[in-house]
């Protein structure tokens, strides 16, 4: 493992810039910024952007001088590196466009929602990934009825509850598992009770935030919803079956949402959760995820919790 440093030659606010890299880990990324000073406002998404001011001290501290193109290798080698189609900043202004054609006469509320997910502690669970979640209901939708593009016909929309559901899935997110899905479940029915008329689309779209807690679908959900709560569910597993360099970006994602764990305590965590995803029977609840992400997820599970070790 290495910290990696390109010269300063990226131009901003009246000085010039390095970038700060890990080739392994984004834990080892922080840890190294921790200790030498930097700024967490300075970290984006792959990398810590430094000024030219720091260069010699923080090769000093250990970070090894490569060039541009050595540095941009030795990122992407290590799935680390976040393309610009995944980038926060990227998703925003798409994320305003979804939220106006859900709900064109209330953008303030949009811009709440959007405000919470893009939140400084937030690394996995961002713009990013809300953007990802739609657009994975989008498509699991259409692939739900088949036959329609064959037919010249428009493919069906995913129900305005189930997207808002994905508004609100991660709305409150702290780090505290099952805490936070059941605040988001209450921010969500405090605030469409405040905005709907009707009470009822308030309590579906917690129900169906909740569905998030553990992937499972409980057995009391009202049958209107199941079919909601499988697209909800798979929407956002859908990550499981990245390609291996995005599924490493992810668990290096994830792992810099919960910096606030100590190593130990997240190996164990993040071990008991791949153990619950691995006996999850099944994994995805639509057909055409079971069909097409099972097997890629599965594999990226099992070589994860491999390196995790015994229990």
């Amino acid at each position: 493992m290495a910290i990696l440093i390109d010269p300063p030659m990226w131009p901003a606010h009246g000085t010039s810039f390095s970038h700060l890299v890990s080739d392994s880990s984004l834990t080892e990324l922080h840890e190294f910024a921790r200790r030498a000073g930097v700024p967490g406002r300075a970290f984006d998404e792959d990398h810590y952007d430094v000024p030219s001011a720091r260069y010699r001290e923080l090769i000093e501290l250990g970070a090894r001088a490569v060039d541009g193109r050595e540095l941009i290798r030795a990122l992407r080698a290590s799935g680390l590196r976040v393309p610009a189609h995944a980038r926060a900043g990227g998703a925003l202004p798409a994320l305003e466009r979804r939220w106006l054609d859900l709900w064109t006469d209330r953008p303030d509320l949009g811009e709440h929602l959007l405000g919470r997910w893009n939140e400084e502690h937030r690394h996995y669970h961002g713009p990013a990934h809300l953007l990802a979640v739609l657009r994975r209901l989008d498509d699991l939708t259409r692939r739900g009825t088949p036959g329609l593009q064959a037919a010249g016909e428009r493919a069906p929309a995913p129900s305005r509850r189930v997207r808002l559901a994905a508004w609100f899935h991660d709305a409150v997110y702290d780090g505290v598992p099952g805490q936070d899905e059941a605040r988001s479940a209450e921010l969500a029915r405090q605030m469409l009770a405040e905005n709907v008329p009707a009470g009822r689309l308030a309590r579906q779209v917690a129900d169906l935030v909740l569905c998030t807690t553990d992937h499972r679908i409980p057995a009391g959900l009202e049958a209107e919803l199941r079919g909601d709560a499988a697209l909800l569910i798979d929407a956002d597993l859908g990550v499981l079956a990245e390609p291996a360099a995005g599924y490493a970006r992810y668990v290096a994602a994830v792992r810099a949402d919960y910096a606030h764990v100590g190593e130990q305590a997240w190996r164990a965590g993040r071990a008991a959760v791949l153990d619950h995803l691995l006996g999850a029977d099944p994994l995805f609840r639509t057909d055409w995820a079971r069909e097409h992400w099972t097997q890629r997820a599965t594999e990226n599970l099992r070589r994860e919790r491999a390196t995790l070790g015994a229990d």
